[in-house]
């Protein structure tokens, strides 16, 4: 899917320094390079996961797809939960380093708002789109492990939001409490994986001026 349009009046917008981010992350150890092999096994394991479900995708299927043998797999991986754990913890590195570096850029609350939904909705339906949806969908198959791995970059990336939430409720910049308000957009942000197209005349940086309208209830200042 095409990238965000940068816009004309300097706000910041996450996927504009995205390429670098993850190149910094890449060279950091943080998250695996997409050409490697291991990367090639990530990226396909995760759209298996997604349209044919984690319980369903085996070694083998992924092997076929890659073009890599089962036993090569295992090389990089020792379990098909560590390639799920691996799946879903790189997704959320990746787009809570973007959430932190734009949030780090942007001047007011309503900027803030706008970064995380915009953060959001990108990692929902940009190039970690089918990671995202694994994490959501198929967190129940996740090892215990596994889970308490993951838990601790989900509280860092909910701190992000609650923070911002709760001081916009304190400004009266929004009307809902702001545990009640994070959980209606995670679910509505997630749904829109299953509607939205970039082909159909609405980019993602004009959904996310739409979301924050409906959030603020008014034009952002």
């Amino acid at each position: 899917m095409p990238a965000l349009n940068r816009k004309t009046n300097q706000r910041s917008t996450p996927v504009e320094f995205s390429e670098e981010i993850r190149i910094d992350l890449i060279r950091e150890g943080k998250i695996t390079d997409p050409a490697s092999p291991k990367g090639v096994v990530l990226n396909i394991a995760a759209s298996l996961f997604r349209h044919k479900g984690y319980l369903q995708t085996t070694v083998r299927d992924i092997g076929r797809e890659t073009g890599i043998l089962p036993g090569s797999i295992f090389h990089h991986y020792r379990s098909k939960d560590e390639i799920l754990r691996t799946v879903m913890q790189e997704s959320i590195v990746l787009n809570l380093t973007r959430m932190k570096r734009a949030l780090a850029e942007s001047q007011t609350l309503d900027d803030q708002l706008r970064t995380l939904i915009s953060v959001e909705l990108y990692a929902m339906n940009g190039e970690t789109g089918e990671a995202w949806s694994v994490l959501v969908d198929e967190w129940r198959n996740l090892s215990e492990e596994g889970k308490a791995e993951i838990l601790k970059l989900r509280e860092e990336y909910e701190t992000l939001w609650r923070g911002v939430l709760e001081q916009a409720y304190e400004q009266r910049l929004v009307t809902l409490e702001p545990d009640i308000l994070r959980k209606l957009m995670a679910g509505a942000l997630h749904w829109t994986s299953t509607w939205f197209r970039a082909d159909r005349g609405l980019t993602l940086d004009e959904l996310t001026d739409r979301v924050l309208v409906l959030v603020l209830g008014r034009q952002p200042s």
